[in-house]
């Protein structure tokens, strides 16, 4: 049997038809459109998908299920996505109207991080594990949380946070009204965040350089490339970035105690100098300093993880 993974993004929609070990057999993209009118998003996922069926030479017979990925979260209980606020959509009856065009596969819809933690689980780096979690460090800070083999989301929908975890106390404030959340803390934007401010005392710093001294262009990669040169400002700027997502690993470890710890997503493509930094960071804040803990590895599907996570959700 095949299984057809779904990933929705603000700008893109990707889609593939994974065989039973999370491989990848073909696959296709549009454009989201998240402006247009909800209906017509829901049309041409279900178009991709058929397209996708008649290349592979398949039958919807041939499918065992549709699985989806989305920003958001969705009630497991009735197939409506309450918040998807990239997208806009709003208590949106997701898996119903799907139903309208694949009336015989079941559907399934989770997070987008979580289903990038159960493609780790299923065929990346965290495979054969029994827990793992999976922390994604971009725009913001997704997790994405597997136990016993299945993602984890909580009874109502809304679990694996863990960007909005306070590390700070009455620190940063966040999009979502609290303050000092780890994703104001560990996400791509706050390594710009803070570059910025850096500069501005600094302008001798090799990250003015490596933008072209404009502080608008700086980027996660550019504090890190001057910090692998040596440069003060972004030494500093990449301990106290190392230090914050420490802190965040750590309270993981000590409320879920996975296998393995994944780190995904944009800031992760640093490679080794970032993992290797984060493991030292790491071993102080252990709590029972004789018992092992979490192995922290960087994830290895890019982007291919939303279709694959998305696609095992009919599977585990």
């Amino acid at each position: 049997m095949f299984f057809i993974g779904i990933d929705i993004g603000g700008t893109g929609i990707k889609a593939g038809i994974i065989n039973e070990d999370g491989h990848i057999l073909m696959k296709d993209s549009i454009k989201t459109g998240a402006d247009r009118p909800y209906q017509e998003v829901v049309r041409d996922i279900a178009e991709l998908c058929n397209s996708l069926i008649s290349k592979m030479q398949l039958t919807t017979d041939q499918i065992e299920s549709i699985g989806v990925g989305v920003p958001g979260i969705c009630d497991q209980k009735t197939g409506v996505i309450p918040f998807c606020t990239n997208l806009g959509w709003h208590e949106v009856p997701f898996i119903a109207d799907m139903h309208k065009y694949f009336p015989k596969l079941p559907v399934y819809v989770d997070n987008d991080a979580t289903v990038a933690g159960l493609a780790e689980s299923v065929a990346g780096v965290s495979a054969g594990t029994q827990s793992s979690v999976f922390i994604t460090l971009g725009t913001g800070v997704g997790g994405g949380i597997v136990i016993n083999g299945r993602p984890y989301s909580g009874s109502h929908g809304v679990g694996s946070e863990i960007g909005h975890m306070v590390i700070r106390m009455e620190g940063e404030p966040c999009t979502c009204g609290k303050r000092g959340c780890f994703e104001r803390y560990a996400s791509a934007t706050a390594i710009i965040r803070e570059a910025r401010k850096a500069v501005a005392d600094h302008p001798e710093s090799m990250i003015m350089q490596l933008c072209e001294n404009d502080p608008e262009n700086i980027t996660a990669k550019t504090v890190f490339d001057a910090a692998k040169e040596n440069d003060p400002t972004a030494v500093k700027l990449f301990n106290n970035y190392v230090k914050s997502l420490a802190h965040g690993i750590v309270n993981i470890i000590n409320i879920v105690d996975p296998e393995i710890i994944v780190l995904g997503g944009g800031v992760s493509n640093a490679g080794d100098f970032l993992l290797n930094a984060v493991r030292e960071a790491v071993k102080p804040f252990i709590f029972y300093k004789t018992q092992p803990y979490a192995t922290i590895l960087l994830a290895q599907l890019g982007a291919d993880a939303g279709i694959i996570g998305a696609a095992m959700l009919g599977k585990h």
